[in-house]
């Protein structure tokens, strides 16, 4: 690292699966993840704009600006260094957009970990940092802008120490260190390699090359010092033990073996190098090293496995190689509607050779289960302008652009027709800001089904609902810039106007206390007539139990075979609503009595006497409306535990405990009405900065107190 005078690039592809290197940059929003992606191009000697179609990057569609289209959407951009494919992901940082996140580290086999210089970490940063541990992403840490904050380089690196360590900072370790003094005249800081020999230093000039320079005599202790940390750091990860003594005892460690065991210790998650970025696109200080590490220091997709596969009907099959010549196995990480394209799939290939113009199957976990698959032909995308068409294959290991793959989702498997299969799918996260939707006329009517049909492809972490009892299509989202997002696209690219209508969430009712009824249906109209009489009693029950039905009749009154009619009319009453618009729930229905005629009396008969009977009952007592709750699990930093015991006691919400979790924050248990989480994915942002997150469970029905069930009549939320 830091061992090289000039940038090695070439044009050249890769020759297999060992001359890859697929890296996600991962942090804040703001953190200058996609000027380091630029700095990272140019310096490799990449042509075009980065992140455009065929040059592997997101399409140029969006509409709202290239930065901000970047900023929400996985953007893709290959370069070659040392002639190695090194494909950039550039990641969201909006907590907004995990389900891409995750779906960059799907692809990736190591990731950037990009933090600015400043005062203090930014708060999302830790939760950034477990979404890569929970993938097993090894990554390093890469600190931009050095010279904007207070303490700079050696400040963020000890911070990161502590935060990312897991109460080990020695895991946490500076590769390269900025040179301040006599040597930094020309305005740039320069910076030093620790992993090579401590005179290889290296300074960016106005001239843009990049020189050999002795360090400040001044500086020499501290850098022999953070030299000899990492050094140590590297050989305790080491399985050659004798290196330690071998070190201890004076002797020097070729160069060659640190980045062996260094790329080991990357790879297992066991040590994490920091490096710096300074300075803008064209003159980045540090780029020469973050593609040096990326290189020398990353694992290959040779070195990470592939995720298991199964036939598609479940069964499990063998996990193929990271070979070009093996079976297909590839998985769409992110798709995209272009106007004049189609379809276009971000594909990373985990096992054969996707190529252009054949076949491929497509098939996926449905959210029903199984594999939804159809054959189709893949098309290699068009060329950007100004730009050349890409190649016409993507071997195993790498990423690339397919076209024209109209029934492919982001997360979808594909496969060799004569040989279909199905990866294991990531895990998106769930969505808990409901969003209910309604089309804006007629011609949006048509179009809206396919329209959220598309948007929920495209990004799994949407889920859509349409909801039985309250009548709504509610699109959950992870918080309202997702949400705004989703819209624009719907609005946009789709030609679907919706209109945001406020959600229901589905109430139901009960008996107050016991009552009977008797349902009459007497009819004569020439010919048979309509002859059915019931009497049924009717008891509330414990929250859960959803309707009882019993049989207590004695001595024939209700000839056996209409005994199921009575009950058939009961529980479709039931389920229609007793006249406030909810379902009924949680009682026990008795048929005591009831009359029948030889010839008049049917189905049909006792199926309406039964309706009957139950409105009667329910007309002669009062109804309880009844709300579903919800059991929650906060977690958040320790400083926020009041702020969210005093929110949700404010949702009428009861806490059930709080335990501590690791990193200095408590877990917060409550059931909370369901009427009052509507809006606490954006809300519980808003209180906690960002840091603080949520999941959520149906626990059960329970009675609404009544001055709130008033205030909801009131304001007519009975209403379906």
């Amino acid at each position: 690292m830091g061992d090289r005078a000039h940038p090695r690039h070439g044009d050249g592809g890769p020759r297999g699966p060992a001359a890859v290197r697929n890296v996600a940059l991962v942090g804040p929003s703001g953190a200058g993840k996609t000027a380091l992606v630029e700095a990272l191009a140019l310096t490799a000697g990449a042509t075009g704009r980065p992140g455009c179609p065929g040059d592997g990057g997101a399409p140029d569609h969006e509409g709202s600006g290239h930065r901000r289209r970047r900023s929400v959407r996985l953007a893709l951009t290959p370069v070659t260094w040392d002639g190695v494919r090194i494909n950039l992901l550039d990641t969201p940082g909006y907590a907004d957009f995990t389900g891409e996140l995750r779906a960059g580290l799907r692809a990736a086999d190591a990731a950037l970990f990009v933090v600015p210089a400043s005062d203090g970490l930014d708060g999302t940063a830790p939760a950034l940092w477990e979404e890569c541990a929970a993938a097993g992403t090894p990554r390093a840490v890469v600190v931009t802008r050095p010279g904007s904050g207070r303490g700079g380089f050696e400040e963020t690196a000890r911070l990161c120490a502590e935060a990312f360590g897991a109460g080990d900072p020695d895991a946490v370790l500076p590769l390269v260190l900025p040179l301040r003094g006599p040597a930094a005249a020309d305005g740039h800081a320069p910076v030093t390699g620790l992993a090579g020999a401590l005179s290889r230093t290296w300074a960016d000039h106005s001239s843009g090359r990049r020189v050999e320079i002795p360090p400040d005599p001044d500086l020499v202790p501290a850098l022999e010092d953070a030299r000899a940390r990492l050094i140590e750091g590297i050989i305790a990860e080491s399985e050659d033990e004798s290196l330690m003594d071998r070190y201890l005892g004076g002797g020097e460690i070729e160069d060659g073996i640190l980045l062996r065991d260094l790329e080991r210790a990357v790879a297992r998650g066991a040590l994490f190098p920091v490096l710096m970025a300074a300075g803008d696109a064209r003159q980045e200080l540090g780029a020469v090293e973050i593609l040096e590490l990326i290189v020398h220091g990353f694992p290959s997709p040779l070195e990470r496995p592939v995720p298991p596969v199964t036939a598609p009907d479940g069964t499990p099959r063998p996990t193929p190689a990271c070979d070009p010549g093996a079976t297909l196995a590839a998985e769409v990480v992110g798709t995209s509607d272009d106007p004049y394209a189609g379809r276009i799939s971000l594909v990373r290939v985990f096992s054969g050779t996707l190529r252009a113009d054949r076949e491929v199957h497509v098939g996926g976990h449905g959210r029903d289960g199984g594999d939804h698959g159809a054959d189709e032909r893949a098309a290699a995308p068009p060329a950007p302008r100004g730009g050349r068409r890409p190649g016409g294959r993507v071997i195993a290991g790498d990423l690339g652009l397919v076209a024209r793959l109209d029934t492919a989702g982001t997360g979808d498997t594909l496969s060799d027709p004569e040989d279909p299969l199905l990866i294991a799918p990531w895990e998106p996260p769930d969505p808990l800001l409901p969003v209910a939707l309604e089309a804006h006329g007629g011609p949006d009517e048509e179009r809206l089904s396919r329209g959220l049909a598309l948007l929920t492809a495209e990004d799994p972490a949407l889920r859509l609902e349409h909801d039985p009892d309250t009548r709504q299509v509610v699109l959950w989202c992870l918080g309202e810039a997702h949400a705004e997002v989703a819209l624009e696209r719907l609005r946009d690219r789709h030609r679907v106007r919706v209109d945001v209508v406020p959600h229901r969430v589905a109430l139901r009712e009960t008996f107050a206390a016991p009552a009977t009824g008797t349902g009459r249906h007497v009819k004569q109209s020439g010919g048979h007539g309509q002859y059915a009489v019931c009497g049924i009693g009717v008891e509330p029950l414990p929250g859960g139990s959803g309707v009882e039905f019993a049989d207590r009749v004695v001595g024939g009154a209700v000839p056996r075979q209409f005994v199921a009619s009575v009950e058939k009319g009961v529980r479709a009453q039931a389920a229609r609503d007793l006249g406030s618009g909810h379902p009924l729930t949680d009682v026990r229905v008795t048929l005591r009595d009831g009359r029948a005629h030889a010839v008049d009396s049917s189905d049909a008969a006792f199926q309406a006497a039964g309706a009957l009977a139950l409105r009667e009952a329910a007309a002669g007592t009062g109804l309880r409306l009844l709300e579903p709750v919800a059991e929650v699990r906060v977690l958040a930093g320790d400083d926020l535990v009041g702020a969210v015991l005093t929110d949700l006691s404010a949702r009428r919400g009861r806490v059930l405990g709080t335990e501590q979790a690791a990193g200095g924050r408590t877990r917060v248990r409550a059931e909370v009405p369901e009427v009052e989480l509507d809006r606490y994915a954006a809300e519980l942002r808003s209180l906690s900065h960002g840091t603080a997150r949520f999941e959520r469970r149906r626990a059960r029905y329970e009675p609404v107190p009544e001055r709130v069930a008033r205030r909801m009549r009131g304001a007519g939320r009975e209403e379906p």
